[in-house]
């Protein structure tokens, strides 16, 4: 068994909305060449996805809503059809080959998963997955098909799994919790910034589940501004204690890489030192208590240059158990992208200390946080 494979091919670059779309799969690229110039990747790691199958998609979306992305990528539908299903929208536009460009991304999930419930592989990696937001017959927030949703439904059906999904983009995992709402056989975690002031405007820690899933959702709203003590504070008793409570068969990471102070669509002060530590928390969990059955897929992350490839590095470092690298990055690495970047790089592996003014509400944010994970667990203190 291997300890770890990354998954990828060309193919994944396909979903692109735009040159100027925010969502920007170059990342995946800047990723996979920082790895490689770092010495930590070889083409033995990498395997290539296959596309996911319509009835594959079936799992997680509508008939109808396959059908219509499909005629949107051929060119067969208008913006103001597409928008009634999310698509041909500012967030979501239409574009060639839509829906093979979004079959890939989730059949790239499904590759990583069969590669760990099969035995081949302990850990999984897919960059090119991680949309969250995608619901059964609407896109959303950049998604057009939900790979994660699919793949939990795969795993139910096809391995009889019994699924941990901890989410820890900036933006909440609504089209991922709502597709397993009522499901006491997936657990959906979600630690994202309050939707007070940030897009979908969900994720309070009233929506709990329902029927028979009722206390297998779980949402850990921060505030803006929260910084890493109290985020890394929030994350590692959630998932220890919801892990111990739910008893996981596998976990599934979602990791955007948008809670940092660089990222121009959220207000979180995140650091490297967050995402350092993330997958490592990961792994651990998933070595206690899923023989380390562990899958991780991307997700948002909108400073490209600075912030995603250092950011997603450190998953794939975790899988295969290096330290996290300290100093400068690659020489190499930063010649061959500094001239395409329009941002001058971070030329370490971890950021600048400090690398912002020290905010006056650090202590009302942070017991704010704390109070708000006090009651977000009280299902599980009580159980």
């Amino acid at each position: 068994m291997k300890d770890a494979v990354f998954i990828y091919s060309e193919e994944q670059l396909g979903y692109s909305f735009s040159d100027t779309h925010p969502f920007n799969q170059k990342r995946i690229v800047l990723t996979l060449d920082l790895l490689r110039k770092t010495g930590a990747i070889s083409d033995a790691d990498i395997i290539s996805p296959r596309m996911a199958t319509d009835e594959e998609l079936l799992l997680a979306h509508e008939a109808k809503y396959i059908e219509i992305v499909k005629k949107a990528g051929r060119g067969e539908i208008s913006n103001e059809v597409g928008s009634v299903y999310g698509i041909g929208t500012e967030d979501t536009p239409i574009f060639k080959n839509m829906h093979e460009a979004s079959a890939m991304l989730v059949g790239s999930t499904l590759t990583a998963v069969d590669e760990v419930m099969e035995g081949r592989s302990k850990y999984a990696l897919n960059l090119g997955g991680g949309l969250h937001h995608g619901f059964q017959g609407k896109a959303s927030g950049f998604c057009v098909y939900n790979d994660s949703s699919v793949a939990i439904r795969y795993m139910q059906k096809k391995y009889n799994a019994r699924v941990l999904y901890i989410d820890t983009d900036a933006h909440h995992g609504d089209g991922v919790q709502w597709t397993f709402y009522d499901d006491p056989d997936v657990c959906t975690l979600s630690i994202h910034e309050t939707g007070r002031y940030l897009f979908p405007g969900t994720g309070s820690i009233t929506e709990r589940g329902n029927g028979e899933g009722y206390g297998t959702t779980f949402n850990f709203p921060i505030d803006a501004f929260t910084e890493d003590e109290s985020f890394l504070d929030v994350y590692k008793t959630s998932i220890e204690e919801v892990a111990a409570y739910f008893k996981p068969d596998v976990i599934l990471t979602q990791n955007g890489a948008d809670a940092h102070y660089f990222d121009p669509l959220t207000h979180l002060y995140g650091t490297m030192d967050i995402y350092e530590q993330i997958p490592r928390i990961a792994r651990e969990i998933a070595d206690r208590y899923c023989e380390g059955r562990w899958i991780a897929v991307g997700g948002g992350g909108y400073d490209i240059w600075r912030v995603v490839p250092r950011a997603w590095a450190q998953l794939w470092l975790a899988m295969k158990r290096l330290p996290s690298p300290t100093g400068n990055l690659p020489a190499e690495w930063l010649q061959a992208w500094q001239d395409q970047s329009p941002v001058p790089f971070i030329e370490t592996w971890q950021d600048p200390n400090p690398l912002y003014e020290a905010i006056p509400r650090k202590q009302e944010i942070t017991e704010k946080n704390a109070q708000m994970l006090q009651r977000a667990l009280q299902i599980v203190r009580n159980h």
